[in-house]
């Protein structure tokens, strides 16, 4: 069976390929499906925003969809980059930058005020067009520098218990990164309703 990974991230679909590990199910990304229209990811939560990507691809596709919207979510900054966390100071920047204008806007804070989240809703429509969605956290801090070339994103910033996501291995992180716990729900949910 093959599902469409409404993504052109090849990032998050090494990620979803090494979690997954599905036998007979084969992960398709947007590029692999020749996918070129544009989504407007109107929503005002991740959750939306999943919701919204998975329908207009199934719609479009009629295949079986997965889709995921994620993003950092930091305290002190009321809650910012949030669901904007890809395209956080400009559609065109990479991802150093990115992390460069949050080490600068978090300059001087004290630990105890760096306290951040990762989240990650993912929306799984079956062939049947019924949709199922997981929402995950993982519960970090900010660093005070960039740290190590691990990972994509903010990860080298990100820290758990005193260690960067960008220090550690893919499988490492898939463990207790938001991500990782909410594919292996969707994978649950797959496995069980793989008949259908």
């Amino acid at each position: 069976m093959d599902i469409v990974v409404a993504t052109n991230n090849s990032h998050k679909l090494i990620e979803f390929n090494r979690i997954l590990e599905l036998d007979k199910i084969n992960l398709l990304s947007l590029k692999d499906e020749n996918y070129n229209d544009h989504i407007d990811e109107s929503g005002r939560t991740f959750k939306e925003n999943s919701r919204i990507k998975a329908e207009e691809v199934y719609l479009k596709l009629k295949k079986p969809t997965i889709s995921d919207d994620s993003g950092l979510e930091i305290n002190f900054l009321n809650n910012e980059p949030g669901i904007y966390s890809a395209r956080y100071g400009g559609e065109d920047l990479t991802d150093k930058e990115r992390c460069s204008i949050i080490l600068d806007r978090m300059k001087g804070v004290p630990k105890q005020d760096r306290v951040a989240r990762f989240i990650c809703c993912i929306s799984y429509i079956n062939k049947k067009g019924v949709l199922f969605q997981v929402e995950e956290t993982c519960e970090g801090y900010i660093s005070e520098t960039y740290i190590g070339e691990n990972g994509f994103g903010y990860d080298p910033i990100f820290l758990v218990d005193d260690v960067c996501f960008g220090l550690i291995s893919g499988f490492q992180k898939d463990i207790i990164s938001h991500r990782g716990k909410a594919i292996r729900k969707i994978k649950k949910y797959i496995l069980e309703k793989v008949v259908e």
